[in-house]
Formats: structure tokens, C-alpha cells, sequence
């Protein structure tokens, strides 16, 4: 008897692993389409036969069935890690591309109101007026067209202003979600361990934590290291952003605007100011390399190196024009004087303005023409045809930014693939299958139904061993 309430006892353990596989089922199937989930499994082995001594200890003894050790999370550590890093290389790549794009567009070009498009109309009205210096209409177009060049450098440079501290505002969100992800990865770390202890399942847990630690590496990059007590460190420039329980801030230093920011702008610790942290990745780390200063040889970062091309633009604009336009003589005979000026306190692209206000105060000869003479408006006027010319400069640079937009889209246009590639090896382990998850839907239903006839079958060997037995002779 003792062995036969055992077999009931093992049927039952079959009962209750075939329930668990069916809960366990329908929670997979239940997050099918949910973000981040990862499968799991029942994970279970056999119990041994019991030790007999005694009368009934002779024979072959059978398991006492199934044991129900836990409920299994079927990721991959090794592609989890691979999809960080694409992450965050896949975050940096598309900072800049998109920063590029945008700056590309502002230069407007090829257009008919675009810096080389006006350019050209300026030099040909400097020829207009060498053709009668002394006419006002011809005078007056030369003007509006200058002042529509200054007007057009300003703005250009506007943009790019712009753009620097749109990308500087948003770094302050990036930063914030940081320290946000960062913190609750620490929260779920004391929970997770709480719950390890407890011998509760973390799975889900560590399916919010695992998600936290993709976003924190698509914003900073970094690495994840994995605790004995189910707990992760989240490595940033080689120091703990998260270190168990506890999670270390961030702040962005340096001024919002171009013109004021000339140390750049950095990342730093909340505890430890004055120590920026170097990233390997991530959308932060792209939007400090565009906000870098200028730098020697066109290094810098590509906003201020565009706004320094805008200046010095303006200034071999007005350099040329006033080095031809001084030589030449006013209507009241003096000479000398300058054509483009700049407003002091401003960069050269936003300051630069037009001196002269009419025919007379534009030198248009030298002095030894007469009236006609428009020897030096027509010098002006070739300076476009000159090799070293602010029109071959404004297309060596947009042929630049060009190119460097075309380039940073490549590379972004990869770092996704890659990532899109990490992500499914990533879910062709972790993802539910609907498939899958039918047949071992079916399995443990038919698993339920045998160990319920196993049930079954044991009662009625009672029923009739207690019920039907010892009744000769009554």
C-alpha cells in the first residue's frame, strides 16, 4: 500500500509539471508581441527511487516522478551583448547622420537663392556698373545684390547657430534619460536579487532590466557585467554607471551657444566634476563629437567648422573686394576706401555689412578715365573668375559637407543593419514562436491527460485493494 499511494503521489508531480508547462505556454504566448519579452521554459528532472530496507526492500523500484525545478529564460548573453554594441554603434552613426542631413539642407544649394547663385549675380552687377559708373540704377542693383550676399551669410551662419544649440539642448535630454535608465537598472537589481533569494521567478525582471541596458548602450554605449547574485554592473567609459544597487548621475557642461562655447561641451559625474567621461559609442557620444570646437585643419566638429567656413568666407569676400575696390576713386576723388566692413562684437558671416550707400561713394575707377571710367568695377567683377575666388571656396565647402553628410549616411545606413542583424540572431533565440509554442502547447496537454489516467487508474487499484478486499467468509 505504502508503494501504491507513492505511484499517486508521482502521478501527481506528473499533474503538476504538465500544469506548470501549460501556464508557462500560455504566458509565452500571451507576450508574443510584447517588446522585449524573452521566452522561457520549464526546466524539470527526474526524481529518484526512494531507499527501502526492511521486508518489501527486494526488486527494482521505479523514480518517484518528475521535480519542477524552475522556469527557465531563454536568452543568450552573447547576443545580448552583441546587440548593445550595435546599439550603440547604431546611436552614434545616426546622431551624426542626421545632424549632417540637416546641415547639408541649410546651405540651400543648388539654388537660385543659394550663396553661389547670388555671388554670381554680384559680380555681374559690378560689370553693369563699370559699364556707366555714374547711373544710380545700375548702382543701386550692385548694392541690393551685396547686401543681399551679407543678408545670406548671416542667415547661413543663423542656421548652423541654430542647429548648435538645438543639438546642445537635446544632449541635456540625453543625459536625463541616462541617468533615469541608469537608476532604474539599479532599482531592478535590488528587486532581482530580493527575488533570487526568495527563489521567486525573476524572469520578467530581467527582461525590463535587459531592455534598460540596450537603451543605456544606444545612449553611452558601454558593457554589462553580470553579479553572482543575479545583479549587473553597467560599465560607461570604463567606470560604474551601475554598480549593484546603486547608480551614479551624469551632467553635460558647457554653454548653449556656438559663439560662447569655445572649450566645447562634455559630459562629466554628477560627483567628480571637471572629469569628463570618454564614451565608446552611443547617441551622446555623437551629438559631443558634432558639438566639438573648430579645430586645425578642419577637424573639429562638423556644426562649428561649418560656421567657421561661413566666416571665413565673408571675410576673403570682403578681403578681395576691398584690396580692388580701395585702389579706385569715389566721385569726391579720394580713394581708399573699403566696400564690405564688419560690426564689432559679432562673428565675420553675422557682421558682415555694406559701406557705400550710392553711385558716388562706390569707387568705380581710378581717377583717370573720366566719368566712364569703370576700370576698377570691372577689376571687381573678374574676381569670380580668379582661381582663389569665394566662389571656388563656397563650393570647395559645400562640396565638403556634402560629401561628409553622403559619408555619415553610409556608415549610419550599416551600424543599422548591423544592429537589425544583432536583434534577430538575438530573437531567433529569445523571441516566441508561435509554432513552437503549439507543439508544446499539445505536449503538455496530452502529458496532463496521461498523468490524470495514471491518477485515475492508482484510485481504482485503491478503491478495490481498501474496498474489495478480505470479503471471503464475511
Amino acid at each position: 500500500m505504502v508503494s501504491t499511494f507513492g505511484s499517486l503521489a508521482t502521478a501527481y508531480r506528473g499533474l503538476t509539471a504538465a500544469r506548470t508547462g501549460l501556464d508557462v505556454v500560455g504566458q509565452n504566448i500571451a507576450n508574443v508581441n510584447t517588446e522585449g519579452y524573452t521566452r522561457q521554459r520549464v526546466t524539470q528532472s527526474s526524481i529518484e527511487a526512494a531507499a527501502r530496507v526492511g521486508l518489501f526492500s527486494s526488486g527494482a523500484q521505479p523514480g518517484q516522478g518528475v521535480s519542477v525545478d524552475g522556469i527557465a529564460r531563454i536568452g543568450d548573453r552573447f547576443a545580448d551583448a552583441q546587440v548593445r554594441g550595435a546599439a550603440g554603434a547604431a546611436g552614434y552613426q545616426g546622431v551624426r547622420a542626421s545632424v549632417t542631413a540637416a546641415l547639408e539642407s541649410s546651405l540651400n544649394e543648388p539654388s537660385t537663392t543659394g550663396i553661389a547663385s547670388q555671388l554670381t549675380k554680384f559680380w555681374s552687377a559690378w560689370q553693369d556698373v563699370s559699364n556707366d559708373p555714374s547711373a544710380a540704377a545700375p548702382a543701386a542693383v550692385l548694392l541690393g545684390q551685396a547686401n543681399t550676399i551679407a543678408q545670406t551669410l548671416s542667415t547661413g551662419y543663423k542656421a548652423v547657430d541654430d542647429q548648435w544649440t538645438s543639438q546642445r539642448q537635446q544632449l541635456d535630454g540625453l543625459a536625463s534619460q541616462l541617468n533615469s535608465a541608469a537608476t532604474q537598472v539599479a532599482d531592478l537589481n535590488v528587486r532581482i536579487r530580493t527575488a533570487t533569494q526568495q527563489g521567486v521567478s525573476t524572469n520578467e525582471l530581467v527582461d525590463a532590466r535587459s531592455a534598460l541596458t540596450e537603451k543605456i548602450a544606444s545612449l553611452a554605449g558601454g558593457t554589462v557585467r553580470d553579479n553572482a547574485d543575479g545583479t549587473v554592473d553597467v560599465l560607461v567609459g570604463g567606470n560604474a554607471l551601475v554598480s549593484g544597487d546603486s547608480a551614479r548621475q551624469v551632467k553635460v557642461t558647457g554653454d548653449y551657444t556656438l559663439a560662447t562655447a569655445s572649450s566645447g561641451v562634455s559630459l562629466e559625474w554628477t560627483h567628480r566634476a571637471g572629469d569628463p567621461i570618454s564614451l565608446d559609442g552611443g547617441s551622446i557620444a555623437g551629438s559631443l563629437s558634432v558639438l566639438a570646437p573648430a579645430a586645425p585643419g578642419g577637424t573639429g566638429g562638423v556644426l562649428a567648422e561649418a560656421a567657421a567656413s561661413y566666416d571665413a568666407l565673408a571675410t576673403q569676400l570682403a578681403a578681395q573686394v576691398n584690396a580692388v575696390h580701395s585702389t579706385g576713386t569715389t566721385a569726391d576723388g579720394t580713394t581708399g576706401h573699403a566696400f564690405f566692413g564688419f560690426t564689432a562684437g559679432v562673428s565675420a558671416a553675422r557682421g558682415l555689412t555694406v559701406l557705400p550707400t550710392g553711385a558716388s561713394t562706390i569707387a568705380s575707377g581710378n581717377g583717370t578715365g573720366g566719368a566712364l571710367d569703370g576700370s576698377v568695377a570691372r577689376a571687381v567683377g573678374q574676381i569670380g573668375l580668379s582661381v582663389g575666388s569665394p566662389d571656388r571656396t563656397w563650393g570647395s565647402i559645400v562640396s565638403t559637407i556634402g560629401a561628409t553628410a553622403r559619408t555619415e549616411a553610409d556608415r549610419s545606413t550599416l551600424t543599422d543593419l548591423a544592429a537589425t542583424s544583432a536583434k534577430g540572431r538575438q530573437l531567433s533565440t529569445a523571441g516566441v514562436s508561435l509554432d513552437e509554442e503549439n507543439v508544446n502547447l499539445l505536449t503538455y496537454q496530452h502529458a496532463y491527460q496521461g498523468a490524470a489516467r495514471v491518477m485515475t487508474a492508482i484510485d481504482e487499484m485503491l478503491d478495490t485493494l481498501i474496498n474489495g478486499m478480505g470479503r471471503v467468509g464475511r
